[in-house]
This record gives C-alpha cells, sequence and structure tokens, in this order.
C-alpha cells in the first residue's frame, strides 16, 4: 500500500486500509474498489490522504506500534468521554487507564518498532485521532527515557487527556480555518486550566496526569502559558507530551495549510529543542521516528530507485531499500536489497513524490 492524498485519488484505485470517522467507525473498508462519489465525499470531509494498494508495494510486511483496532477503540472511547463530559460532566476514567495500559502493553512488545506515516491513519476529524496519537508518542517517548511501567501508565494517562480542557471552548473558535482574534486566542489559552479543573475532580487520576493538561503549552525558556514556566519547573511529563503534541500537529493536514513531511517535522522539532521544547524529550521522540517509513519510494544517489522495505532504529536515515527500478528508470529484472547501514557509500537523496512513483509505472 501507499499513502495518496485525496486530490490524487483516481476512480478504480483500491483502499488498503480503512478510512475512520472520529468516533472510530469506518468510513470506507479495505478493499474498497474508489468511484468519483466516494473520492468526492472525501475531500468533503477534509481528510488529507488515504493509504492504497500499489503492485510495488503490496508485498510489504507494514507493522504499526499499535494495532487498528487498538487505535479506533480508543478514538471511540474518547470521543465518548469528551461528549459525556459536555452534556452530563462525566468522565470514565477506568475506560481511560485501560485504554492507556492496552497501548502502552503493546508498546512494550513492539519496542523495536518506528512510529511511521503509516500510524498516523486517515480520520474525518483529526481531535480525538490527535489524542491518541500524542499519547502513543509520549509513551514511545518514556520508554526511550527508561520509565517503568507504572510511570508509562501515568503519562499515558495525561497524554490521552492533555486537551480535555477544549470541550468549555467555544466550537467556532476551535474550528475557526482563519487566523484568531486576540480575544479568541485569549479564550484557545484558557484550556489547560479548564482541563486541569476538570481532572483534578477525579481522585483516581495522579496528580501528575492532571498536571499534563495544565503545563502541556508550558515552553522551555518561560514563554509559554498558563503560568509562564520554564525549564526544570515544568513537569517532565508535560515535556513530553509538548514534544508529541508539536510533532503530531505538524504532521496533520490544516484548513491553513498541508501537512509538513516526516523531515520536516523533525527539523522544525530540532529548531524549538532549547527554546520551546525540552532537548532531551525531543532527542527522544526523534529516535523513534521512522525517517523513511516501509513503504517509502527513494531515489539513491547511484540514481536507482528503491523502496524502503524495513527501517534500522540505530541508523533511522539507513534503512534497508528494495532496487526496483535502474537510473533510467527501468524496472529491473533482478531486484536486490541494499542495507544502508552497512553500505555507507549509498544513501538516500530524496523521498519521490506521487507524481514521481506514477510517471515510474507508466
Amino acid at each position: 500500500m501507499r499513502q495518496v492524498t485525496v486530490h490524487n485519488l483516481k476512480s478504480g484505485m483500491v483502499v488498503a486500509r480503512a478510512v475512520f470517522s472520529s468516533d472510530g467507525r469506518i468510513l470506507l473498508h479495505s478493499g474498497i474498489t474508489l468511484n468519483n462519489i466516494y473520492i468526492k465525499r472525501l475531500a468533503e470531509l477534509e481528510i488529507n490522504s488515504i493509504y492504497i494498494r500499489d503492485e510495488l508495494l503490496d508485498d510489504l510486511e507494514y507493522r504499526n506500534v499499535v494495532q487498528d483496532e487498538t487505535r479506533s477503540n480508543t478514538i471511540k472511547m474518547v470521543s465518548e468521554n469528551f461528549n459525556s463530559l459536555g452534556i452530563n460532566h462525566s468522565l470514565d476514567t477506568q475506560a481511560v487507564k485501560k485504554s492507556v495500559s492496552d497501548i502502552v502493553d503493546e508498546l512494550l512488545v513492539n519496542r523495536d518498532i518506528l512510529f511511521s506515516l503509516s500510524d498516523i491513519q486517515a480520520f474525518d476529524d483529526h481531535t480525538f485521532a490527535h489524542s491518541v496519537n500524542v499519547c502513543i508518542l509520549a509513551i514511545m517517548t518514556g520508554i526511550t527515557m527508561g520509565y517503568h511501567h507504572a510511570q508509562l501508565n501515568e503519562l499515558g494517562v495525561g497524554a490521552l487527556l492533555h486537551d480535555i480542557g477544549k470541550i468549555r471552548i467555544s466550537l467556532k473558535v476551535l474550528n475557526k480555518a482563519g487566523e484568531l482574534t486576540r480575544n479568541e486566542f485569549r479564550e484557545i489559552k484558557r484550556h489547560p486550566e479548564f482541563g486541569f479543573r476538570i481532572l483534578r475532580e477525579y481522585n483516581d487520576l495522579s496528580i501528575l496526569s492532571t498536571h499534563v493538561a495544565y503545563q502541556h503549552h508550558e515552553r522551555w525558556d518561560g514563554q509559554g502559558y498558563p503560568r509562564n514556566l520554564a525549564g526544570g519547573k515544568i513537569l517532565e511529563y508535560a515535556r513530553i507530551v509538548a514534544v508529541a503534541d508539536v510533532y503530531d500537529a505538524l504532521l496533520a493536514n490544516r484548513p491553513y495549510r498541508p501537512p509538513y513531511s516526516i523531515n520536516q517535522g523533525i527539523n522544525i522539532l530540532k529548531r524549538m529543542s532549547g527554546i520551546y521544547l525540552d532537548p532531551h524529550c525531543v532527542t527522544a521522540l526523534i529516535t523513534n521516528i521512522a525517517v523513511y517509513p516501509i513503504g517509502t519510494v527513494v531515489k539513491l544517489n547511484t540514481g536507482d530507485t528503491g523502496i524502503v522495505i524495513d527501517t534500522n532504529r540505530e541508523y533511522p536515515t539507513r534503512p534497508i531499500v528494495k532496487v526496483v527500478f535502474n537510473s533510467r528508470g527501468q524496472r529491473i529484472a533482478n531486484q536486490h536489497e541494499v542495507d544502508l547501514s552497512k553500505l555507507k557509500t549509498i544513501m538516500i537523496t530524496k523521498p519521490l513524490s506521487e507524481e514521481e512513483i506514477d510517471s515510474l509505472k507508466d
């Protein structure tokens, strides 16, 4: 399968990975053949991209850090809890803890797998999916930083609920596509305090988890909000979630901009390191990111074109590549694998765009 932006979808393409609604329901099943009606509806829902089957990539084994079922169930649980809080002021903390525990267990089993774009599924509303992505990224970062099981669960609960205060913010402000006014931004900036007030009412939630909601917009240099905390005065859980929050937001589609690429996202994190974000947390998170995820079609400095078939945690920019096309763009009869971590003279010059991949197969 490969990721294709919705505006590049064509009738006849086959969905390779289910597309979900914001409450965890499947909008399009894997195996569905796309037609113009489906494509138009995806665009109307503002879904940026989906995964389609591809003859070059269909024999690849994609490994996700968390199972699709676990992810969709967690998103559904978050959606239900946010809605329940808004209506009857009730939060099912046991369901939250159970979902986080399931994610922690899967991540500990799959700790050798890197987080990739295939782990960011297609949803019609980024709000709840974002909470789950931040939770997963934060826990992976905590594992890298040597957290024990109980700490990972505390961190995960805080990460999953970090934006819960937004239920107290006007939807008109939250969903505004254009630039916020000063008053609207002032209202947005109140969500950490709202979130802390909501969560501290639940005695079975750790005070550290509740402070993640309160502090995840504090900044390393003290220029954040709501309390202008700096450096080590910010809870480490909150510093981790801040990095995860920024990274996932960068890779998300927005009404005012397309998503950044993985490399762009990583470079922006590095530029923010030591200013807005804790450098230690930035480094720990980046070590869990697949710079070239499995299925990425790449150009090598030899002129050949290949497909990333496996990642390398120790050398994330030097994955294992199957060479498929020669420098003249011709399909190679005897395709071969190259482990770039062992062949230092061969390197990736760039990942290919959707248009460049399509031209190879013409």
